[in-house]
């Protein structure tokens, strides 16, 4: 068990949304904190003045021994949803690299960010690698802890935006019948409060922490509770005829969100993502926020990022 006090710890997907996020809060917590990137020079100029920035390429195994030399703890917050290829193929030789590299660098934990779903139903091939990726980081032997979310909710989320530029750019929405699939939003802030804290967590048994905010909603809810808040009327009516391939590219027209990222992402909220076991409500002293307190807290932040304006940011990075 990892004991208090400054670690070493290496972050993965540190341009990503989570990653990006994590990544100060971890500076000012103490930790000593390498972060892994492709492109080194474009990151080292958004890090903290203590922490180190080197190149690696999960796809490439020999990168990842001197990244994970001298580390603790390893953050695992990446996949290859934007990929053009096989990102199944991708995030399945990502997750066994670094699983193997981190074995045999003496890594004491790995924490993983997945995606909830329960895989006795059918699962899209999106939460199926996010959780095949989670058992490949277990099976390398290296004490884990995997926590499992669905909408994370945050400017700049994926989700978030998706509902936003919806709901802003369309008066009168045609659904399609995802929308009326129920899910267990969690806020970007609870997400992050639960990967500091497992830094100490003890994880002999490796745990799946199923993590979500106070309520259980839809789709449809999540962009009404957003218009109320914003007060803008809107009207939405439900149909059956839009599949998820057509949603996408829907999707497409009237978000900033690319037709491929936004059909995996649709695939994923087919089934319900909820909440099941409670295990990390006993484990952490966390309080979620409800969905209410979420959009608020994104909507707070979007006007401090670009005051007066609710349109969607140059580019969303995924949740």
């Amino acid at each position: 068990m990892i004991a208090g006090g400054s670690k070493r710890v290496l972050l993965t997907g540190t341009s990503g949304y989570v990653g990006g996020r994590l990544l100060p809060l971890l500076e000012h917590a103490g930790h000593r904190v390498r972060c892994l990137a492709r492109r080194p020079e474009l990151l080292k100029p958004k890090v903290g003045t203590g922490t180190e920035v080197v190149a690696g390429d999960l796809l490439d195994r020999s990168t990842l021994t001197p990244a994970l030399a001298g580390i603790e703890a390893a953050y695992y917050l990446v996949h290859s949803m934007g990929s053009r290829g096989e990102f199944e193929a991708e995030d399945r030789h990502a997750a066994q690299h670094f699983a193997d590299a981190a074995r045999d660098a003496g890594v004491r934990r790995i924490i993983y960010l997945g995606g909830l779903g329960d895989s006795r139903q059918p699962l899209s091939s999106h939460l199926r690698s996010r959780q095949e990726v989670g058992e490949l980081l277990r099976m390398s032997g290296v004490k884990m802890i995997e926590f499992r979310a669905a909408v994370v909710i945050g400017a700049g989320s994926l989700s978030f935006e998706l509902i936003r530029a919806l709901v802003e750019r369309l008066p009168i929405m045609i659904t399609p019948r995802w929308v009326s699939v129920p899910t267990q939003p969690i806020a970007i802030a609870d997400v992050l409060q639960y990967l500091l804290l497992a830094l100490d967590l003890p994880c002999e048994d490796s745990p799946i922490f199923e993590i979500g905010g106070r309520d259980q909603v839809s789709y449809g809810g999540l962009m009404r509770e957003y218009a109320r808040q914003r007060r803008l009327p809107r009207l939405m009516i439900p149909v059956p005829v839009l599949t998820p391939w057509l949603s996408s590219w829907w999707l497409h027209l009237v978000t900033p969100i690319r037709a491929q990222v936004g059909r995996k992402l649709i695939e994923g909220i087919r089934v319900p993502t909820i909440v099941e076991d409670d295990r990390a409500r006993r484990a952490f002293p966390i309080h979620p926020m409800g969905t209410r307190e979420a959009i608020a807290a994104a909507l707070k932040e979007r006007m401090k990022i670009s005051p007066g304006s609710h349109g969607p940011p140059p580019s969303s990075r995924p949740a």
